[in-house]
């Protein structure tokens, strides 16, 4: 029952739950450059991609 009492009085604390570290060996992507958005760099799937990126972007003009 003290802590129906607490939350009666104070409420609940939705917010943010403090400070989180910053992860420093995030994984690096090469995704989003641009030789393989085009699909200049090769491989086979990257130019699919950007064959279907080029026709969706193609799609309302």
């Amino acid at each position: 029952m003290d802590d129906f009492d607490l939350i009666l009085q104070n409420g609940i604390n939705f917010g943010r739950g403090g400070n989180k570290p910053k992860q420093d060996d995030k994984v690096k992507t090469k995704a989003k450059k641009k030789k393989y958005i085009t699909g200049a760099h090769g491989s086979g799937s990257a130019k699919q991609k950007a064959k279907y990126r080029e026709q969706r972007a193609n799609r309302h003009k």
